[in-house]
């Protein structure tokens, strides 16, 4: 991975100061430390800083083509490069480099907009040609890598973080109430949009084409799955192996770096899956990493080690202790650039940078897994609540929840609270929401302690009716769990999962992670199978277990799916650290506008009273104290965050089609 950004002309042209590409890419060095390049013509400025991962010693950007009319600044890897490579030499092209960013450069020249169907892999990319002034953004199919933009002064800035696109002056910065609306409903915000005013980011699988003053987005690529009459309706043995043979290919070309390439092993099915495939099958050597906590109700120590001593593998771990979780909250959300309902993100970060500190860039990592294979309860609730909406007034069909948390059955008032919550929306199984919407509208409550101000800029608002129009044309055809599917990988998957939880807190310490699940092919396969066998009874990702159940041990393919999670009260709410007293205190409250201060300050005083939180006052709790730092940091005083930039001295290659911009910064 890499770190990118650009300044656009889109009228008259202007000079394009290289001090501005200066703080836009040097407050992104975490993303490149080993270098920077740059490209400013008449029209555009194009900055780059590189995670040096394939051809070390060649790989500089921006990358031109044979005639410099092209030119490339690329974040990410296409790990199919080399079978493009020998293609595009059979049609003529000629390499300077052996890098799979000079690749994507010729293909564009070969292909134009198609090129983007050819490349598997994750990426963002901006392409500039020269000579006919087009610019050419686009985003991989899934949102593994972020690329964000905005159009004030008459220019299109854009870059991999916003903080990049922050480190100009002129750039307006408040935070989009309707935003902060959608991540206290959904966690995250709706494909397209941030959590600041006017800045967007490209949605997954699309394309932007820059040219003559116009400006087009496109999509093309969708995550389409089959009605039911059209689905994989059993299982097979073939299925199965088709399953396991993508996926090994999946990570074998995943393994293709010039740098060791390590495995993120949790002791959960996915991260195991991907542990035993690559040592059994690529690598001897492996280095795996692992969390541990210091609550051992989040610890999956045993599963891990259990793991460890059946590969043999090269394990190192790190114990993310309820200090550390609080006092890595503002570094987080730094990188993170959103709130955040939950704490999961930190003790990531915490793993980068062991990573780091090993002498590692890459890892494998098994998110995505759960969305395609049908890993989450939220996909079992739902099969459970369709079945339960056919005879509402069933006594038995709720109790199939208790399968689901057979430790909250235990508590007989806790076990009808339960049913209770989940009765909510089921006499509406037609509901498009029918799957999440009793998770939103709980979510939704912690909107209470928005300010007056935020409500009457948000009481027009439905994020609801923004979310239909996302919704492609046969969603109406699918079942009930495949609805849930889409809804997942729409949004949690890509915006949070991906983004907060997985390329920020990675490339915060300079580590790539890699997603064999998010191979278009595994996507594009699984999309064909019927969600009773993704699913079968209330056994989820079955078709995943059927490929490891003669590799792994039996009581890991056997575990019940333990939901990843960190703590929040005992972390948050921390005498050392003050975070509520500096960050929600009346004066702070008032400052940002965003949150009712007798109602949050009512929280706090509950919550630290109590040895044991609720969900929703945790999440409530989270959510409030990182929109505050998140309002400080990129609102309040953000010029302190970039001042530096202005000194970063690190080595700018600097290069331009342009004779009078020819020099060494």
């Amino acid at each position: 991975m890499c770190g990118i950004a650009g300044i656009v002309n889109l009228g008259k042209l202007q000079p394009i100061s290289s001090n501005a590409l200066r703080r836009m890419i040097s407050i992104q060095q975490h993303r490149g430390p080993d270098e920077t390049g740059a490209y400013i013509d008449d029209s555009i400025g194009l900055a780059h800083a590189r995670l040096s991962i394939i051809d070390l010693k060649d790989g500089t950007q921006p990358i031109h083509n044979e005639d410099k009319s092209l030119w490339i600044i690329y974040n990410g890897e296409v790990f199919n490069y080399p079978e493009l490579r020998q293609e595009l030499i059979q049609h003529g092209h000629k390499f300077y480099t052996t890098s799979d960013t000079e690749v994507i450069l010729h293909l564009y020249e070969e292909k134009g907009i198609h090129c983007l169907n050819e490349l598997n892999g994750q990426f963002a990319f901006a392409i500039w040609n020269s000579k006919n002034r087009t610019l050419f953004l686009a985003r991989d199919r899934v949102g593994i890598v972020p690329l964000h933009y905005t159009i004030q002064n008459n220019r299109l800035y854009f870059a991999s973080e916003v903080k990049a696109i922050f480190a100009n002056k002129e750039i307006n910065r408040s935070l989009d109430p309707e935003s902060l609306d959608q991540i206290f409903t959904y966690w995250t915000t709706l494909p397209g949009k941030t959590a600041f005013s006017n800045i967007k980011e490209l949605p997954p699988a699309h394309y932007m084409l820059i040219s003559n003053n116009e400006i087009k987005t496109d999509k093309y690529w969708n995550l389409n799955f089959r009605n039911n009459t059209e689905t994989v309706n059993r299982k097979s043995d073939d299925l199965v192996r088709e399953i396991s043979e993508t996926l090994m290919d999946s990570v074998k070309i995943r393994l293709r770096a010039d740098v060791p390439v390590g495995t993120y092993l949790s002791g959960g099915l996915d991260s195991s899956a991907l542990t035993e495939t690559v040592k059994k099958n690529f690598n001897n050597e492996l280095r795996s990493f692992g969390i541990r906590f210091e609550n051992k109700d989040y610890d999956e120590g045993r599963f891990q080690n259990e793991m460890v001593d059946f590969l043999k593998v090269n394990h190192s771990e790190i114990i993310a202790s309820n200090d550390a979780i609080g006092a890595n909250l503002e570094n987080v959300l730094w990188h993170t650039e959103k709130p955040l309902l939950r704490t999961g993100p930190i003790p990531l970060y915490i793993l980068s940078g062991l990573v780091n500190q090993s002498g590692y860039k890459v890892v494998l990592t098994g998110e995505g897994a759960d969305e395609i294979f049908g890993g989450y309860d939220i996909f079992k609730e739902a099969k459970i609540r369709n079945f339960w909406a056919k005879d509402p007034d069933s006594k038995l069909r709720p109790l199939l929840l208790g399968r689901l948390y057979p430790y909250i059955f235990k508590d007989d008032r806790l076990k009808q609270t339960l049913i209770a919550f989940f009765k909510n929306g089921i006499d509406n199984p037609d509901d498009p929401f029918f799957s999440h919407n009793i998770r939103w509208k709980n979510t939704s409550k912690i909107k209470n302690f928005f300010s007056e101000q935020v409500k009457d800029s948000t009481k027009n608002y439905n994020s609801y009716s923004e979310l239909m129009k996302l919704l492609p044309a046969n969603f109406f055809d699918w079942d009930t769990v495949t609805k849930s599917q889409f809804l997942e990988s729409l949004i949690f998957l890509s915006n949070y999962l991906l983004s907060s939880q997985g390329d920020r807190v990675a490339m915060a310490h300079s580590v790539e992670l890699r997603v064999p699940y998010l191979d278009h092919r595994v996507i594009e396969l699984l999309a064909k199978v019927n969600s009773e066998i993704k699913i079968n009874g209330l056994n989820e990702k079955y078709l995943l277990k059927q490929v490891f159940k003669n590799r792994l041990p039996s009581n890991i393919i056997k575990r019940w799916k333990n939901p990843y999670r960190a703590p929040i009260n005992k972390a948050l709410l921390n005498n050392n650290l003050n975070l509520a007293k500096d960050y929600c205190s009346e004066d702070a409250l008032k400052r940002s506008g965003i949150f009712d201060p007798v109602k949050v300050l009512k929280l706090i005083n509950k919550l630290e009273k109590l040895d044991k939180a609720g969900e929703f006052d945790e999440m409530a709790l989270v959510g409030i104290i990182s929109t505050q730092l998140i309002y400080k940091n990129f609102i309040d005083d953000f010029q302190f965050k970039y001042a530096e930039a202005d000194t970063f001295d690190q080595f700018f290659d600097y290069r331009s089609g342009n004779e009078k911009f020819k020099k060494v910064l």
